[in-house]
């Protein structure tokens, strides 16, 4: 691309050597008899003669302007090149591709949350897709008095109205202040919609929306950790209950290691259960202690049934054949 003297043809192409650009024109520049235009992948070439659009002209490949091109232009079907007479016109070329583009909040957000006079500040991080859907709006919004428009410029617009839209769109159904992240995916969903309606006035749309975390103050942050903290303690208290539950189910029938020490903690469990039971209803003398001396009624020298230690059956003997407490 370029201006060359009146003797040679010059090239009508947009080489992409800047990323992020969804329209760029060639202007001010005299097309040539044996000129070329190059319309690449992604691309679409529209001519302006005059500020009004001549042709639209969407397939890739090179082109004679004289003969492939020209003559498919609305007012200019009959132009002739001559020696002095160059065609001063116009290509926009489109950039049909969809971009991604990163955003941010530039500063907190203050929503209103219980227990805080002041709202909570949050950030919220993520990306969104645009791209050119609407030749024509684009021209007549944006292209007659700007030579190029970036994903920056759109991305500008978009910040300029995120606030609000997050703000209305938190606030809707009655979210979670404190677990926004459950909600992320609606909550984009919606400020997509509002968007798009917004950036198709300029003829772009926007094809996607996503948020991808939202960032709370540090305290908020600290007493999320500790709540979580205590979530899993409880979590695991209840995972030690449904093994041992597990663990007696199957007896001794199997579970190695493992199961047969759970049994003989639920048995010790339980046998210490009955002796309370036992001396809460009086059945045996004294404080429980005198479970070791000859009970009332019993043969001299004859021991308790129990166990008053892991209440296993003692079956006469003169020790515990479970704990090994002495029982006589």
């Amino acid at each position: 691309m370029g201006l060359f003297s009146n003797q040679f043809s010059n090239v009508v192409e947009w080489n992409e050597t800047r990323e992020g650009i969804l329209f760029y024109k060639w202007q001010n520049q005299e097309i040539k008899k044996g000129s070329k235009l190059i319309i690449r992948p992604g691309q679409d070439a529209i001519f302006l003669y005059n500020g009004v659009v001549e042709g639209i002209f969407e397939d890739e490949g090179s082109y004679d302007i004289e003969s492939d091109i020209i003559p498919f232009l609305t007012t200019l079907k009959s132009f002739k090149f001559g020696f002095n007479t160059p065609l001063r016109a116009e290509v926009l070329f489109i950039n049909t591709k969809e971009l991604l583009v990163k955003w941010g909040t530039k500063n907190a957000i203050n929503l209103p949350a219980p227990g805080l006079p002041g709202g909570m500040p949050i950030r919220a991080f993520g990306t969104f897709n645009c791209k050119i859907m609407e030749h024509m709006v684009v021209i007549d919004k944006l292209a007659g008095i700007r030579q190029t428009y970036t994903v920056d410029d759109v991305k500008e617009r978009i910040i300029a109205s995120l606030d609000q839209l997050l703000m209305s769109w938190i606030a809707k159904e009655g979210r979670d202040m404190f677990n926004l992240q459950a909600d992320a995916r609606s909550i984009a969903k919606g400020i997509e919609s509002d968007l798009d309606m917004d950036m198709r006035k300029l003829g772009i749309g926007i094809t996607d929306f996503t948020i991808e975390s939202f960032s709370y103050p540090e305290e908020i942050k600290k007493m999320q950790e500790k709540a979580a903290a205590q979530s899993m303690v409880g979590d695991m208290n209840k995972y030690n209950q449904m093994a041992a539950a597990d663990g007696m189910s199957r007896g001794h029938g199997g579970g190695g290691i493992a199961s047969d020490m759970v049994n003989v903690q639920m048995g010790m469990a339980i046998g210490q259960q009955m002796v309370n039971q036992m001396n809460q209803s009086g059945g045996m003398s004294g404080n429980g202690a005198g479970m070791n001396r000859p009970s009332a009624g019993m043969p001299n020298g004859a021991g308790p049934k129990f166990c008053p230690n892991c209440g296993t059956p003692t079956s006469g003997m003169k020790f515990c054949g479970n704990c090994g407490n002495q029982l006589l």
